[in-house]
């Protein structure tokens, strides 16, 4: 039994090695040069502060196993679904893969901030996303560009994400947890600043989220404001200056920021598109694939043999990735012994 696996990032890593360990033979392909997808992007976990990169180091090591072919630098070009049921997807490197099942663990892709043009970020140069600061984090340091020390940081959620204008109608579900984690580790490394964020509503739904969320105001003395900014702009010295509305009180604001962090959001990758478009596969509004069932065939899709795993059904946090990862595993590994009982 063969099952081909698109997407090397936590969830195909996971998944990979879960049916391997079953004896499957698991074809894992990943058009980057290295596995773990948007998790090299990150420093420390929630909320447990872990270190991304040793949890990044156990799923490469997994990989290791004599029932897994990576297949790295390549891209899936072309995927069918043949009459006998199996699946053969085309290589770019030319090779032809076919496969008792199909696992797509495509992933997911951030918000481009550009495209909220009244935020600034790609015009005005201290403006940064969450993303570039988990690179200052790994750096140690946190600098405006002219290398000075920022006294004042403003964290901005939900950007790309519950926004009727660019039509991202969905919670990216990970921003809050995000800003939350990335304000005190800010805090941890400048113990002077003022750091403020300004959210829509505090989602905090993991086990220890509420806890690292009142910790930061408690301990780390971190600011939030309800309120979403509207505009902003740039004076002569470089500072960042916001417009927003503090909705608690139904006040505006006004102020002057060394930092602005955009914490942008997920939206469904290329790749999960690119994939539900060969396939047939039913997508949410949202451009997720839609499970066939979101309670007892989450990780079945509406084409019999091709199954999903992680963030290219929904945005999900590293914990249910994995989670979701094994499900799929198991799931495909009884599909398997049923149809070949069959």
């Amino acid at each position: 039994m063969n099952v081909i696996i698109i997407g090397a990032g936590p969830a195909g890593c996971e998944a990979a090695f879960r049916l391997a360990n079953e004896g499957i033979q698991v074809d894992l392909i990943e058009k980057e040069n290295s596995t773990g997808g948007n998790l090299n992007n990150w420093y420390q976990l929630f909320p447990d502060r872990k270190s991304a990169k040793d949890l990044n180091t156990i799923l490469s090591n997994h990989l290791q196993h004599p029932h897994i072919r990576l297949h790295l630098n390549t891209e899936a070009t072309d995927i069918t679904r043949e009459e006998n049921g199996k699946t053969s997807v085309q290589l770019s490197d030319g090779a032809l893969l076919t496969g008792d099942a199909l696992l797509l663990a495509t992933g997911f892709k951030l918000f481009e901030a550009q495209r909220k043009e009244e935020y600034g970020y790609g015009i005005y140069e201290n403006v940064i996303t969450s993303v570039n600061l988990e690179n200052k984090f790994i750096n140690h340091q946190i600098t405006m560009r002219s290398g000075a020390l920022p006294q004042r940081i403003g964290f901005i959620h939900c950007v790309g994400s519950r926004d009727e204008k660019i039509c991202n109608y969905h919670c990216s579900k990970l921003c809050c947890i995000t800003a939350v984690k990335q304000a005190i580790e800010t805090r941890e490394l400048l113990p002077e600043a003022e750091i403020i964020c300004f959210y829509m509503d505090m989602r905090m739904f993991g086990p220890g989220y509420e806890e690292m969320y009142r910790k930061a105001q408690e301990k780390y003395n971190i600011k939030f404001i309800r309120g979403r900014l509207s505009e902003a702009s740039e004076n002569q010295n470089k500072q960042i200056i916001i417009k927003a509305e503090d909705t608690l009180i139904g006040k505006p604001l006004r102020m002057t920021l060394d930092l602005l962090v955009l914490m942008v959001g997920m939206e469904a990758s290329e790749g999960s598109q690119k994939a539900a478009s060969q396939l047939h596969l039913t997508q949410a509004p949202s451009g997720f694939i839609q499970p066939a069932d979101p309670h007892y065939g989450n990780n079945r899709t509406n084409q019999e043999g091709v199954f999903i795993a992680g963030c290219c059904s929904a945005p999900m946090n590293l914990t249910d990735t994995l989670a979701d990862a094994r499900s799929a595993a198991n799931t495909i590994s009884e599909w398997l012994n049923r149809n070949t009982q069959h």
